[in-house]
């Protein structure tokens, strides 16, 4: 069987309004996502979370100041971290 590779997302622009993310792509496509989807953008302060960055050609999404990096093309398909899930005993 034949698969069909394709090309990881790139984006051409990246700006935050409100508590969600934006990204131009360079396909045309605006998509965007909530900043709760990855746990240190849902509890930065706002300020914080609009010093985002381009990285990598377009391929990453930089924020210095929390030290988090995310990949576009996770971020474009729905690839968001896993929430920790806490262990509940029932004895």
């Amino acid at each position: 069987m034949e698969t069909k590779e394709t090309s990881p997302a790139v984006a051409l622009r990246c700006w935050v309004e409100g508590r969600r993310i934006w990204l131009e792509l360079a396909d045309q496509r605006l998509v965007s996502f909530p900043a709760t989807k990855y746990p240190l953008l849902a509890d930065a302060p706002q300020a914080q979370l609009e010093k985002i960055k381009l990285r990598l050609q377009g391929l990453a999404l930089r924020w210095e100041e929390l030290d988090e990096d995310i990949w576009v093309d996770d971020a474009v398909h729905g690839r968001f971290p896993r929430a920790k899930s806490t262990a509940v005993s029932t004895t």
